[in-house]
């Protein structure tokens, strides 16, 4: 833990005001770490998780590699946010439809698809991070993972071979702890869904350059063949 906390050190300012926020922010972090490999996996903890890993250096770095992709770049540049989703006219579009199958599915599970609205970025990794939240229903439609616990971690899997995503590492090492801890039954389940979304996520051309509210039309099938994508079934 300390070679952790050198290496914060060596890529921050030395300005003490600074480094006592950084400091702040990794307690932060273990805290909504040791939580959840005592198997708390609340929405909330893993919000405050990702809330803090955007000040760190590491999440910097993932903005900086998606940047290197013409289209991600543009959309982080723009800061492109579509007006709020309209849930009830996304379901008048045809059934296969991305649309449909989006509105269709926040229903069913009774999610507010507008949580986002509002919220500001100042900086690349902040938009990142809302972006990556605001769309995360969409990314788990189109790759096929479900929202069980080994779902979302093959998920979180496929965003680490698309980029050097902070939360994603942080997720599939804790559930690789866990799992190995209190539920080794479930260790070759959730090693084949990790393997599978690195697998595809390599594959893959980039999910975070796409612009899915302008092609809600657009048959889901259709967006898995355009983006090189082969979902889980």
């Amino acid at each position: 833990m300390m070679q952790l906390i050198d290496l914060f050190k060596t890529h921050q300012p030395s300005n003490y005001e600074i480094q006592q926020q950084i400091h702040y922010q990794m307690l932060i972090i273990f805290k909504s770490f040791f939580s959840m490999l005592a198997g708390d996996t609340s929405l909330e903890l893993v919000g405050e998780m990702a809330e803090a890993l955007v000040e760190t250096p590491a999440f910097d770095l993932a903005a900086q590699h998606l940047k290197r992709h013409p289209a991600c770049a543009a959309i982080i540049g723009d800061r492109y946010i579509p007006c709020n989703y309209d849930l009830e006219k996304l379901l008048t579009y045809p059934q296969k439809s991305l649309g449909y199958i989006y509105a269709a599915t926040i229903k069913e599970k009774g999610f507010d698809p507008n949580l986002h609205t509002g919220m500001i970025a100042e900086s690349d990794a902040q938009y990142v991070e809302l972006r990556l939240s605001q769309t995360h229903d969409l990314w788990h439609i189109v790759t096929g993972f479900d929202t069980s616990p080994i779902g979302e971690i093959g998920l979180q899997a496929f965003h680490l071979t698309q980029f050097p995503y902070p939360l994603a590492t942080m997720l599939v090492a804790n559930s690789l702890m866990s799992s190995t801890l209190l539920a080794p039954e479930e260790l070759p389940q959730l090693l084949d869904a990790i393997a599978q979304g690195l697998q595809m996520g390599k594959t893959a051309k980039p999910l975070f350059a796409q612009k899915w509210e302008e092609g809600w039309e657009k048959p889901l099938t259709q967006w898995q063949q355009e983006l090189n994508l082969q979902p889980i079934q």
